[in-house]
């Protein structure tokens, strides 16, 4: 598609930073990208707190909605429904496509008022809710929860997906439109040169100490008992060993108390974050039940080798003993032994981390826009194709 030719693309999402989430923070970038190639995009998401003292956020890119806070999440909102606004806002400003980001309430509504108007609608799959409820209490709800993340996707043109594995994974459950959208990583933010001798001394960490790292949630799904079951292997071949947790959630006091020896920083973002993934050595993530895990990434564009299991981010680009570690799934044994086994042989580990290195220069956020850009233009030329229509864009002055 020429570059000069611009779409009006409306972007409904329940989470959008300053929340910090691996989907905020993808959606974000992407907008930002979309953006920069010249399509106007409407973000539809739940109001935040913050945005009460925001005073320069334009009304003609942002709908704000009503939210209220997610149990167990306060940081984050679900927005309630709201079709009748989004049918009046999208009735006087009708969007080329409509891009749905979150199956929640918010999105729900979004979905009904772009069928009724007839828009051409696609979707993200970006987190697997089916296979959270287990970890809740309510595993008895993972098939109902299934079905409707299925009907929901099933009634949009496209779904996106970021890896193959997924794509196959949703295919088996009824899935159907599937499209694989790899996410991108921020290589110039995520930089070994950020790697700071003083912080690591803050951590009681010599400079030939590994330093291990876990970023992300702390929450039931997240499996975290293995991370700590894991360092404590590290400890018994290496007893100067330091863990470092970066993150927050409801699992964080029983984490604080069951790993009393870690050094836990909190939620971080920007550059202090990217500091704490340079200043260490090596990244666990035991996760079980990611749909992509962005962290993955981060740590290795930040020159860390990663245990993980063999799915998701990992699985597509983590080449076993090559610039990382990849355990088979579920098998927290073999998860266990990788773990202990790469800070035997510090240099045997440093080579890992600058082949991680390398392997996430080459996925820079520009293809992603770009595949995504595809997608969109591909959906809107197979919608006109079908109402008789010859031009990719409405005939019409821009906004």
């Amino acid at each position: 598609m020429p570059q000069e030719q611009s779409l009006r693309i409306a972007v409904v999402t329940e989470t959008y930073p300053p929340e910090i989430n691996g989907v905020s923070l993808s959606v974000a970038r992407a907008i930002d990208g979309l953006r920069a190639r010249g399509h106007r995009i409407l973000v539809v998401r739940p109001r935040q707190p913050c945005d009460e003292r925001r005073k320069n956020h334009s009304q003609n890119d942002e709908l704000l909605v009503a939210g209220v806070p997610i149990p167990r999440y306060p940081g984050l909102r679900l927005g309630l429904p709201a079709k009748r606004s989004l049918l009046q806002k999208w009735s006087n400003c009708r969007p080329d496509l409509l891009h749905i980001v979150t199956e929640g309430p918010l999105g729900w509504s979004a979905l009904r008022a772009g069928l009724e108007l007839k828009l051409p609608v696609t979707s993200d799959f970006c987190t697997n809710f089916h296979a959270y409820s287990r970890h809740y209490g309510v595993g008895w709800l993972q098939q109902t929860v299934a079905a409707y993340l299925r009907r929901f996707h099933n009634s949009t043109l496209v779904t996106m997906v970021p890896t193959a594995h997924q794509q196959r994974t949703l295919s088996n459950l009824g899935f159907e439109n599937l499209a694989v959208v790899e996410r991108g990583v921020d290589t110039a933010l995520f930089h070994p040169a950020r790697r700071d001798e003083q912080l690591r001394r803050a951590w009681g960490a010599g400079s030939q100490d590994p330093v291990v790292i876990h970023v992300g949630r702390l929450a039931p799904e997240k499996n975290l008992t293995l991370l700590g079951d894991a360092f404590a292997a590290i400890k018994q071949r290496c007893p100067n060993a330091r863990l470092v947790v970066v993150g927050d959630g409801p699992s964080g006091r029983a984490m604080r108390r069951q790993n009393r020896d870690a050094i836990f920083a909190g939620t971080l973002a920007g550059a202090e974050l990217a500091t704490h993934y340079a200043s260490a050595d090596l990244f666990l993530f035991p996760s079980l039940t990611e749909t992509f895990g962005n962290v993955t990434l981060e740590a290795m564009a930040s020159g860390l080798a990663v245990v993980a299991y063999n799915y998701a981010a990992a699985g597509a680009h983590i080449k076993h003993c090559q610039n990382g570690f990849l355990a088979a799934y579920g098998d927290s044994g073999e998860f266990t032994r990788f773990a202990a086994e790469a800070v035997v042989h510090m240099k045997a580990l440093r080579r890992l981390r600058a082949a991680a290195r390398l392997t996430a220069q080459t996925m820079d956020w520009d293809r992603t826009v770009s595949n995504l850009e595809t997608i969109f233009v591909s959906v809107i030329e197979a919608v006109q194709v079908c109402n008789g229509m010859g031009s990719v864009l409405p005939d019409r002055a821009p906004a």
